[in-house]
């Protein structure tokens, strides 16, 4: 059984991004905009939900007022405050009132799935089996290429008998373009525009970036390789 979050986030946005990308990892999302629609839906089914995740700075109700409120319906409901302020008050805070975590935006979203996934193998001994804590990738939907396997929808890759990674949805968009175009001459601008709509120095120094950290996954492969190519782009060799 999917382990189920109650997301807590007025940004609209970041709260769809945060949404999207849980359920891709294969948790159950109910998202509330402020604090107030969130302890309603938490009051009316406490045992529906494994972890909260909570945004400090919400509208009428804030993130620790709802979690007090929530900790006096049921002490052992775990939660992660989720906010933009980085005093060290405001943590302390948090964590005196019982916060399981605290992370501060902007975050890197895996890193908040690994924390979130660490919470409930702590905290919710029921569903622990339910988060996979090996580095099995089934076939389906994967990608095996040189020794890599690549599974987009997880956004997982494999490489030779290391164990597997998460990636970024980003590079997991960028890896499939790449093995899409292998052993070709890709030039930059094609990927930003194909991949991300626009060229511009902004977008190209994140397509750097990017490329570097696939490139650090890729670096245990014998067969698989990302290239420069002077002045021009890159070129995604891979070796059958």
């Amino acid at each position: 059984m999917k382990s189920k979050i109650l997301l807590v986030e007025d940004e609209r946005d970041l709260g769809n991004v945060v949404k999207q990308y849980l359920e891709i990892m294969d948790f159950d999302v109910e998202w509330s905009l402020n604090g107030k629609n969130a302890y309603d839906t938490y009051a009316a089914k406490p045992e529906n939900f494994d972890l909260l995740v909570i945004d400090v700075q919400l509208p009428g109700m804030n993130g620790f007022d709802l979690a007090s409120k929530i900790q006096e319906h049921n002490k052992n409901t775990p939660y992660l405050f989720l906010t933009a302020r980085g005093e060290k008050k405001d943590r302390i805070n948090g964590l005196s009132i019982g916060a399981d975590d605290y992370i501060t935006k902007p975050f890197d979203i895996d890193e908040l799935v690994l924390r979130i996934k660490n919470i409930i193998k702590r905290r919710v001994p029921g569903k622990a089996a339910s988060i996979s804590t090996d580095n099995t990738i089934t076939a389906i939907d994967a990608i095996t290429f040189g020794d890599v396997i690549f599974q987009k929808h997880l956004l997982k890759i494999k490489v030779g008998n290391k164990p597997s990674v998460a990636l970024t949805v980003r590079e997991a968009e960028l890896l499939q373009y790449l093995y899409n175009h292998r052993n070709s001459i890709l030039k930059r601008e094609d990927i930003l525009v194909q991949l991300w709509g626009e060229n511009d120095y902004f977008i190209g120094r994140s397509l750097d970036v990017f490329i570097s950290r696939l490139r650090k996954q890729l670096s245990a492969s014998e067969k698989v390789s990302i290239d420069n190519v002077y002045s021009v782009g890159f070129i995604f060799n891979v070796k059958e």
